[in-house]
């Protein structure tokens, strides 16, 4: 191993779309960190080269924000997430050191092609929807087109199934503006690009000697591609229209990603017929029963797309419903049904090191600190309320995107994590010291009045699930 008689350097390194470039580039450059794969069991990193680098695995969206509050001094990222802090935060101690030329495509602006025309979107009230997992770049451009009436719908991920009937205007994360355009939609112009880049924390820049470090990266690195500047299709217009919607109609949401195997065992089995689901093309909007309109969306993101009326029903899971409603308590959305799959338990989780087995043990401890108990986790609303419910003192929530586990100890002091065997948790060296509640899968609705057919309709669904799972039992 080489020694480097300079003070450790932190780095944090992408998981996801970036993974594979970087750890070859790293492999060139000499890093020595063989583990950096997307088979990774541990996200802490050793170098077999350098004593001084310390690495660890992120979430790619979660890698800005540790660079620029001081947890790392290097970090690797998009070009698209580090605008989204920027554009928020534009005095973040974030300094962009070089393009590494690695991740083709940008964040791409576009729009129903059926609500588009000649340069006029039309939306029902004059209201322009926008819907993304980039917020800040959603309120960026919502400014620079002058839009005198729009709400932002911060979501998990899959907004290309939210227009024309939930947003006039989505930002996706794309190779080209090709695959942008896909699927009924017509590109307004390109908000943010995202190649890889490599950014460093202000203060450690000027406090500590980073060119042993990144001179091993420019023999390895060409010239970078200027990224093409971002463009819009200005000015663009707006104009309401009066969108008759069938008020019969029941508007579902399914969801996406690993779950869509169980739900279409429980359709299948109330007898439920849905062609299309799951999609091989990623299809969002499926064909389902008369009377039925189906949307395909993330699970983290129903309850609010509930609560303000875009869907009468979805499948989600009690987890995030309870998120949803300690952040709105008096929210119109209610669960209707457990479907008995998906079975988790929220936990709080500490270093296995600490020796502390129980949350009064854990809080006992931490008084003895000085410095705020930082809570990391995807539930940020629930980990909110179980730091101020435990009566941990001063506190700080860390909102994550995946990989919680990453963050003990160096960077959390307790985690709030769902698991179903704790397995995953143990092989990270952590421990459960709570168990806050039980989570499966739920069907929810909202308290509204609706016509006699549409309630029909509904409690036929319903009926026809409880008799499925029944069946299944």
């Amino acid at each position: 191993m080489v020694a480097a008689n300079l003070a450790t350097l932190r780095v944090a390194l992408p998981k996801g779309r970036l993974l594979a470039p970087m750890a070859e580039l790293l492999s060139r450059a000499g890093w020595g960190l063989s583990e950096y794969s997307d088979k990774a069991r541990l996200y802490r990193l050793t170098s077999e080269s350098f004593q001084g680098l310390a690495a660890k695995m992120f979430q790619e969206k979660d890698i800005p924000i540790q660079v620029a509050i001081g947890n790392y001094d290097l970090g690797i990222c998009g070009l698209d997430w580090l605008t989204e802090q920027l554009v928020k935060f534009p005095h973040s101690a974030i300094i962009k050191l070089r393009d590494l030329g690695y991740g083709e495509g940008g964040v791409f602006v576009v729009a129903a092609a059926e609500r588009l025309r000649d340069g006029t979107l039309i939306t029902q009230n004059g209201c322009v929807r926008i819907a993304s997992e980039y917020p800040n770049l959603a309120e960026r451009l919502a400014a620079e087109l002058r839009l005198p009436r729009f709400s932002i719908y911060p979501l998990w991920g899959a907004a290309d199934g939210y227009p024309p009937e939930n947003a006039e205007i989505v930002l996706l994360s794309r190779k080209s503006v090709d695959e942008a355009a896909c699927g009924g939609l017509a590109p307004l112009g390109k908000a943010a690009d995202f190649r890889a880049c490599l950014i460093a924390n202000a203060q450690s820049l000027k406090s500590k000697d980073m060119a042993w470090l990144l001179n091993t990266l420019n023999p390895h690195l060409s010239d970078a591609v200027t990224p093409e500047p971002r463009s819009m299709i200005l000015p663009l217009r707006i104009r309401a229209e009066n969108f008759a919607r069938d008020a019969d109609e029941v508007r579902l949401a399914l969801p996406d990603g690993h779950q869509q195997a169980h739900v279409r065992r429980v359709l299948d089995a109330a007898g439920l017929i849905v062609d299309g689901y799951p999609s091989d093309t990623g299809n969002r909007h499926p064909q389902g029963p008369a009377g039925f309109s189906i949307t395909v969306i993330r699970p983290q993101d129903m309850p609010f797309q509930v609560a303000n009326g875009n869907f009468d029903l979805a499948v989600t899971g009690r987890d995030w419903l309870t998120d949803h409603l300690y952040q709105f308590p008096s929210s119109p959305v209610r669960e209707l049904m457990d479907l008995k799959y998906g079975w988790v338990r929220i936990v709080a989780v500490v270093d296995g090191a600490l020796p502390v087995e129980s949350l009064a043990e854990f809080r006992d401890l931490r008084q003895k600190q000085e410095m705020p108990c930082r809570v990391a986790s995807e539930y940020v609303n629930i980990a909110d309320h179980y730091a101020r419910a435990g009566r941990l003192g001063r506190y700080r929530v860390i909102p994550t995107w995946g990989a919680t586990e990453a963050f003990l100890p160096e960077d959390a002091d307790l985690l709030i994590e769902n698991t179903e065997t704790g397995s995953t948790i143990a092989r990270h060296n952590l421990k459960i010291i709570d168990t806050l509640f039980e989570s499966t899968a739920c069907v929810v609705g909202r308290w509204q009045e609706v016509t006699v057919l549409k309630q029909e309709r509904i409690n036929g669904f319903l009926d026809a699930l409880c008799q499925g799972l029944g069946a299944m039992a």
